[in-house]
């Protein structure tokens, strides 16, 4: 068949500004609990990261695996099936309860790993306690994913950019009541940023949900293809084959994250918190990349229904071109402006020489690993979208825990700082990005159909 044309840089951006103005949106949102929990004590500072790595690694596998079903969402809308694409939305929908369940039934398990964090027992209270309210509230932070993948599926942003950011307004206006108890509210400390986040988290869920049905009842998809669409167990089971290695990818990044973070956390409670501090920055510069990466999967996505594996790549490789030089001038900015920055987080009594001294070290580390993360994460979105998920699990698992975490290891051990640490980071993302776009070249990826 004839290719179809690329997507144009100008109909990328329009599909992919709200999906990274959304990550940028619940970026800032983490950056707001920061700084918020950063004046109620050094201790919730100290374990406001941990605490939401500890509850990202049991939700964030379960989001994944229902936010796959936006795959297929965007490979019938390629192929013109109305049947398959609201088939695929109730299979999301089915699996967000059944994950919702799950994480509630992990609760125990992962308040029992919370004294890994750090060698402080107010710490480890404060983020185990964080990290249980956070997970009871995962059916609903899945029911939004299975909702918003509907619609980004379909190539429809906007509505769920608008939607999230309604959401997170009303996670950010809760924060201080319910941290510091303005306003006759109970002073809840950290507690009071997960409840907030449980809350803005279903009125997300909530007014998705109600345009998705709506959507469907009123015709929306496009017209019926010759198909009769597929069967609703069978697509369940598919979306699980392929979903389930997304999920194993998003939960050991985060698992490997993670416990890179509990080593830092061995260097001392003044360097930790510098560190928690910086990556609070670094989640505001690579959440744009996640949008770009889900741009990048629904656009392969699409063109692999249609059967156009050439404009797939095109497409992918205009994404990257974007996300790149996005992140390059987000990470200049942001040390260049790094010292007033920090002072966000800076707790009364701190010691500002030494805080921004090393902040800044940490700074430069990271803009020099932004590139090739955002390279990684916007390929890895594509081969996602093009149904290539085993190995995008895989490799990760090589590359993190066969290589990384062993270096990490080695430098705790012998050469215990923050800057060696962090710069264990940057051969980490150089690796994992190299192999990455090898294997996006090879082109393995081009004969898998989904649909």
């Amino acid at each position: 068949m004839t290719s179809a044309p690329a997507t144009s840089y100008l109909g990328i951006l329009r599909l992919v500004w709200p999906l990274a103005l959304g990550m940028v949106n619940n970026a800032a949102m983490q950056f707001a609990d920061g700084a918020f929990l950063a004046h109620e004590s050094m201790e919730s500072l100290e374990a406001s990261l941990p605490a939401s790595m500890l509850a990202l690694v049991v939700t964030c596998f379960f989001q994944s695996v229902v936010a796959y079903s936006g795959t297929f969402v965007a490979q019938y809308h390629g192929a013109g099936d109305a049947r398959g694409v609201g088939t695929s939305y109730r299979a999301g929908l089915v699996l967000a309860f059944a994950a919702g369940a799950l994480a509630v039934a992990l609760v125990p398990f992962g308040r029992s790993l919370a004294p890994l964090m750090s060698g402080n027992p107010e710490v480890v209270a404060r983020a185990a306690s964080y990290y249980a309210i956070v997970s009871s509230g995962a059916v609903a932070l899945c029911g939004q994913m299975a909702a918003a993948a509907y619609f980004t599926g379909r190539g429809r942003t906007r509505l769920v950019f608008w939607v999230n950011v309604a959401g997170n307004a009303v996670n950010v206006a809760l924060d201080p009541l319910l941290i510091f108890g303005l306003w006759g509210c109970p002073r809840l400390g950290m507690d009071g940023a997960a409840y907030a986040t449980v809350a803005a988290t279903f009125v997300q869920w909530g007014v998705l949900a109600w345009c998705a049905e709506r959507d469907l009842r009123c015709g929306g998809p496009p017209a019926p293809g010759p198909s009769a669409g597929p069967r609703f167990w069978p697509l369940v089971w598919r979306v699980l084959r392929y979903g389930v290695p997304s999920g194993g990818y998003s939960a050991l990044n985060i698992l490997s994250f993670t416990v890179f973070v509990f080593a830092t956390g061995r260097v001392g409670d003044e360097a930790f918190a510098v560190s928690n501090a910086c990556f609070k920055v670094n989640y505001l510069l690579a959440a744009p990349m996640e949008g770009f990466a889900v741009g990048a999967a629904t656009l392969v996505g699409q063109a692999q229904g249609r059967g156009d594996s050439a404009a797939a790549h095109r497409d992918a490789m205009r994404t990257l071109s974007l996300g790149l030089g996005f992140v390059t001038v987000l990470s200049l900015l942001a040390l260049a402006f790094c010292r007033p920055i920090l002072s966000l987080f800076a707790s009364p009594g701190t010691d500002l020489p030494a805080f921004h001294g090393l902040g800044f070290v940490l700074f430069a580390l990271m803009a020099v690993w932004q590139v090739f993360d955002a390279t990684d994460i916007i390929v890895s979105g594509a081969l996602k979208g093009a149904g290539d998920t085993h190995f995008v699990m895989w490799w990760m698992v090589v590359a993190a825990f066969g290589i990384w975490l062993p270096l990490v290891w080695a430098v705790a051990k012998w050469h215990n700082t923050m800057p060696a640490l962090w710069g264990t980071m940057v051969a980490y993302v150089v690796v994992i990005c190299a192999g990455t776009l090898a294997r996006w070249y090879n082109g393995g990826w081009k004969g898998i159909r989904l649909v």
